[in-house]
């Protein structure tokens, strides 16, 4: 972090400069040692305001950096190969909710054999003409997950969420993640932001209403314990044996979780 506001308080204090006092007591006795003070003190201080302005120019391209932010739908399409391998059959017939949703069902609609349908969690107000046409033809819904989901128990074999969950307060996810999990006949992957994380849509929060809370691995495990979710041991295994055997650097927790029936 930039420490430049102390080196500003440090100058307008005068005495906190090294040697600074002790040039106004002696100037008269000694000129030529003073000159030399007063040189070696202004020296200090511009360093010290050029590394307080590196810094705090340092912050500022990390903050560049990270301007894209993190979108685990994106990440939802780049890990679809390695859930391919980790559920095979169960791929079939899949639900992915969140933001985005339509990219995400047009790429699992390029897989072979493999049916997908979409819930956007707010209005599509700038959907383009392929995402317009998923919409249209019932592929994708525009639907509010705080409640109830309108599908029989056992629809997907697959519910896939992304991102949507960060903006739930506990209140609601009591609620949804259940209704997520009733939805499955084989199996419930959450894909979330670490804590810390920038999301990649500033703009999400004037539909969310509400900032994106990133919680950590041992929050949520402690709340699927709550609601009676259990982790998919064995989908967990073969996701980690598929993840070790492709490049792939997850920006995202996933979750594997068991159907609630």
């Amino acid at each position: 972090m930039s420490r430049r506001p102390n080196a500003t308080r440090r100058i307008g204090d005068g005495g906190s400069i090294p040697f600074v006092g002790t040039l106004h007591s002696r100037a008269q006795t000694s000129p030529l040692l003073s000159i030399g003070i007063f040189v070696v003190g202004a020296l200090l201080v511009v360093g010290y305001l050029y590394h307080g302005s590196g810094s705090r120019s340092g912050d500022i391209n990390s903050l560049s950096r990270l301007e894209g932010g993190v979108s685990c739908t994106l990440e939802v399409q780049k890990i679809i190969p390695i859930l391919k391998k980790t559920y095979g059959d169960s791929m079939k017939k899949i639900l992915h909710v969140g933001p985005e949703t339509c990219s995400v069902v047009s790429q699992l609609l390029k897989q072979e054999d493999t049916e997908a349908w979409g819930i956007e969690p707010y209005e599509l107000d700038d959907a383009d003409a392929s995402c317009k046409s998923l919409v249209r033809k019932g592929i994708v819904r525009v639907a509010d997950i705080k409640f109830p989901l309108p599908y029989r128990p056992k629809t997907f074999s697959l519910v896939i969420v992304s991102d949507a969950l960060d903006y739930l307060s506990p209140k609601y996810l009591n609620k949804t993640v259940p209704q997520l999990a009733r939805v499955a006949s084989d199996g419930l992957v959450i894909l979330s932001g670490y804590p810390g994380q920038q999301r990649a849509k500033v703009s999400e929060l004037s539909k969310w209403g509400r900032p994106a809370k990133l919680r950590s691995s041992t929050w949520w495990i402690r709340f699927f314990i709550q609601t009676s979710l259990e982790e998919n041991e064995s989908a967990v295994k073969k996701f980690e044996q598929a993840v070790s055997k492709n490049p792939y650097k997850s920006a995202c927790q996933a979750f594997h979780l068991k159907p609630l029936h």
